[in-house]
C-alpha cells in the first residue's frame, strides 16, 4: 500500500509539475496578451494627448494673434481719435473767429470800410479821390527803354 501512495505522490506530485509548468505558460501567455494591450493602449493614448496638445497649441496662438491684433487695433484708433480730437477744437475755434468776424462785419461801420476800402466805394457826402500808383509809371517808362535798347543793339533806330 506504501508503495501505491508512493505512486500516486509521485504521480500527483508529477501531475502537478506538469500543471504548474501549463499554467506557468497560460501565465506568461496571458501577460504577452496583456502587455501587448497595454501598449495598444499606451500608443492610442500617446496619439490622444498628441493630438490634443496640437489642437491647444493651435488655440493658445489663436488667442496670441488675436490679443496682439486688438493691441494694434487699439493704438490706431487711439491715434485716430487723438486727430480728430485735434481737428475738432480747431474747427470749434475756427468757428469762434467766424462768428466774431460776422459780428463785426455786421455793423454799418465796418459794411462802410470795407466798401471804401476793397470796393472802392464812396459815402453820399463824400468824394472819392483814386490815387495812381507810380509803380505803374516806372515799369511803362522801363518797359519803353528796354524797347529803345533793344533796338540800338538791332541797329535799327532812327537818328
Amino acid at each position: 500500500m506504501k508503495n501505491k501512495l508512493d505512486k500516486s505522490k509521485f504521480e500527483s506530485e508529477k501531475h502537478s509539475k506538469k500543471s504548474s509548468k501549463l499554467n506557468n505558460k497560460k501565465e506568461v501567455s496571458l501577460k504577452n496578451k496583456i502587455s501587448k494591450k497595454n501598449d495598444k493602449n499606451n500608443k492610442s493614448f500617446n496619439f490622444y494627448y498628441s493630438f490634443l496638445t496640437i489642437v491647444l497649441l493651435i488655440f493658445l496662438s489663436q488667442v496670441v494673434f488675436s490679443a496682439i491684433l486688438n493691441i494694434t487695433k487699439n493704438i490706431a484708433y487711439s491715434a485716430k481719435i487723438a486727430t480728430i480730437k485735434k481737428s475738432k477744437t480747431e474747427a470749434e475755434d475756427k468757428n469762434k473767429k467766424l462768428k466774431k468776424e460776422l459780428k463785426d462785419f455786421s455793423t454799418v461801420e465796418s459794411l462802410e470800410a470795407i466798401a471804401r476800402n476793397n470796393l472802392k466805394m464812396a459815402g453820399d457826402d463824400e468824394v472819392l479821390i483814386i490815387i495812381n500808383e507810380i509803380k505803374k509809371q516806372k515799369t511803362e517808362e522801363e518797359n519803353s527803354n528796354k524797347k529803345i535798347s533793344l533796338l540800338h543793339k538791332l541797329g535799327k533806330h532812327d537818328k
